[in-house]
Parts: structure tokens; sequence; C-alpha cells
């Protein structure tokens, strides 16, 4: 069992930046792979981005590439979301999430472990 829990969400203007951050526990991190996803009111949950195991493969939603930035800190348990250059459209509630596996993957279905979520509001 894996637990999973984010920090870092709020309430910023446009054009403004936020990190969010994961701690997990209950597994050997490096073994997992993470995904950072986001679902906004009424919609469904999409992906934002993925990081391997190692750290050395990510891969991010064309929406957010060159904005966002994942990275992890296998000695703290730890992976972050970096948003720069924040939109309107990014208000989401935000969810980390884990696979048993190191490779980074887009899909949904391939995380077993979730968090509960912290939510990201961007005013205009």
């Amino acid at each position: 069992q894996v637990q999973l829990v984010e920090s870092g969400g709020g309430l910023v203007q446009a054009g403004g930046s936020l990190r969010l951050s994961c701690v997990a526990s209950g597994r050997t991190f490096s073994n997992s792979a993470m995904g950072w996803f986001r679902q906004a009111m009424a919609d469904e949950r999409e992906f934002v981005a993925t990081i391997s195991g190692s750290g050395d493969t990510t891969s991010y939603a064309d929406s957010v590439k060159g904005r966002f930035t994942i990275s992890r800190d296998n000695a703290k348990n730890t992976v972050y979301l970096q948003m720069n250059s924040l939109q309107p459209e990014d208000t989401a509630v935000y969810y980390c999430a884990a696979r048993s596996g190191l490779r980074a993957n887009v899909l949904i279905g391939r995380y077993d472990y979730w968090g509960q979520g912290t939510q990201v509001t961007v005013s205009s």
C-alpha cells in the first residue's frame, strides 16, 4: 500500500507560479513512476505530467509543455510539479499518482495509488 499526500495548491493570479509537492510512503519510492493529473469541475481527470522511477524520463501534456516541470527527490520520497505562467484554464484539483513500475506512463489507468488532491485556482 502507498500513501500519497499533496500540498502546495492555492489561489494565484494569471501569469503566476505554484509548486506542488507529493510525499509518498509505504513503498520503495524509487521503484515507482509518478504522475500528476488534474480534474476541473464537470471534466474528466486528465494527464498532466509523468516521471520515471529514476527521474531520467519525463513526459508532459501538450497544454502544459514548456510551462510545467515535474521532478522528484527519491531521498525525500517526494515528487514536485513546478507550474509557471499559470492561466485560468489550469484551474483544477491536481492529483498525484504512483504506479507499480519504473516506467513513466501517461495513461490514467496505469496508476495504482492516488492522493486526495490539492486545489489550484488561477484568477484572471
